[in-house]
């Protein structure tokens, strides 16, 4: 298979913030110079979308991989019993950095994470200390209607707040809650919480400086049991809830409707995103690599 040619490759903006088709691309043949220009429109768009892909584990690995080291796959949540679906043959390779988002059960036990429920918006891991810098989503199996995945963009969001909230929250920080994942379960391993000033995970700037772009943008992870350690609960809440909701207005997002061989990259510092439900009758699967990333500031 030859590799895509640099000329062939077209970026169609989608959302009037966030969002671009990249065309004519191969993923599984791509040359570092089609690679350059993905990465610009990447840099300008936050979240890019490339159509009729058709990808094993280990070619999602390598094109990831081109934008750096994988991140190792998540804790799950409490009763999800990962197991390889015999139908995608996942390469045993890829176990370890592949994660499957999906609501299929064989014997009863679920091979991957999520289900069919709504996903709150979120950042990814951003529990973490160092929380991973992109996400890569493979579409393989999608319903008729529903699961669809919203992206907002938080360049925007921040750049929209007023001089007298924006020089209120620089300098503060929130923590993100590690204890449940996007559609609210528990987590392996963590108790419920009831107050958020008692939430377990990473400690970040609630206004991060992106590293490659230099400009900055909000950085909210998750809104369940956040909390800013610099103001008392009250006023951390009611900011928390201003934030989220000025970062989510509709001008700053872009919704995908998903198709089988799309793959979804989007940048884990800048961009939130969500998932709609969709019907359990019909089944849902996705990979997922993720990018390691740095610590914010």
């Amino acid at each position: 298979m030859s590799a895509t040619a640099t000329t062939t490759i077209r970026v169609r903006p989608l959302g009037a913030v966030i969002g671009a088709d990249i065309e004519g691309v191969d993923l599984a043949a791509l040359d570092d110079d089609g690679f350059a220009r993905i990465a610009r429109a990447w840099a300008d768009h936050l979240v890019l979308r490339f159509r009729g892909q058709k990808l094993t584990d280990v070619d999602l690995m390598q094109f990831s991989r081109r934008l750096g080291a994988l991140d190792r796959v998540p804790i799950r949540a409490a009763g999800v019993v990962m197991a390889a679906d015999p139908r995608l043959a996942i390469a045993p390779e890829a176990a370890e950095f592949v994660s499957v988002i999906s609501n299929v059960k064989i014997d009863g036990k679920a091979i991957g994470g999520l289900g069919n429920y709504e996903s709150h918006w979120h950042t990814d891991m951003s529990y973490n200390d160092i929380p991973p810098m992109a996400s890569a989503l493979y579409g393989i199996e999608v319903p008729p209607t529903g699961g669809n995945t919203s992206f907002a963009s938080m360049y925007a969001a921040y750049d929209a707040l007023d001089s007298e909230t924006g020089a209120r929250i620089d300098g503060l920080t929130c923590i993100h809650d590690a204890s449940r994942n996007s559609v609210g379960e528990l987590r392996r391993g963590f108790a419920e919480i009831a107050d958020p000033q008692q939430t377990v995970g990473a400690r970040h700037p609630l206004v991060r400086t992106h590293p490659v772009t230099g400009r900055k943008c909000l950085f909210l992870g998750r809104r369940r049991s956040a909390y800013i350690p610099e103001l008392p609960l009250a006023e951390s809440e009611a900011l928390l809830d201003m934030l989220w909701a000025e970062a989510t207005r509709p001008e700053f997002c872009w919704t995908q409707v998903w198709q089988p061989g799309d793959l979804m990259l989007w940048d884990n510092r800048c961009a939130l995103h969500r998932r709609d439900d969709f019907d359990d009758r019909h089944q849902r699967i996705m990979h997922r690599t993720q990018i390691c990333g740095d610590r914010p500031y």
